[in-house]
């Protein structure tokens, strides 16, 4: 069982700047793959940021060049840092992780960009 916390929304005007970070419960030393997902209102979850536990990094097209996903295993979190934030970047956002054949989400932090 993994329980995955995450703070750091809240509201932000567009062009700016929020950090997003995701604790696990238990150490993410051995998780393979953890990642940041986003829901917007009326639209369907998806993929923000994903890192191996090599530290492979993939991102949405949409998030490229101003997003930065990152994992520290001794701390157990995940993070996101997000930069030149659009007013599209608004949704609830949530941080996965995939153990075995169990997938783990946290409760999902709100971040809303006003323009």
């Amino acid at each position: 069982q993994v329980l995955l916390v995450e703070s750091g929304g809240g509201l932000v005007q567009a062009g700016g700047s929020r950090r997003l970070s995701c604790v696990a419960s238990r150490s993410i030393f051995r998780f393979n793959r953890m990642g940041w997902y986003r829901q917007a209102s009326g639209k369907q979850r998806e993929l923000v940021a994903a890192i191996t536990d090599y530290g492979t990094k993939n991102y949405a097209d949409s998030v490229k060049g101003r997003f930065t996903i990152s994992r520290d295993n001794a701390k157990n979190t995940l993070s996101l840092q997000m930069t030149s934030l659009k007013p599209e970047d608004t949704a609830v956002y949530y941080c996965n992780t995939v153990v075995g054949a169990d997938d783990y989400w946290g409760q999902g932090t709100q971040v809303t960009v006003s323009s």
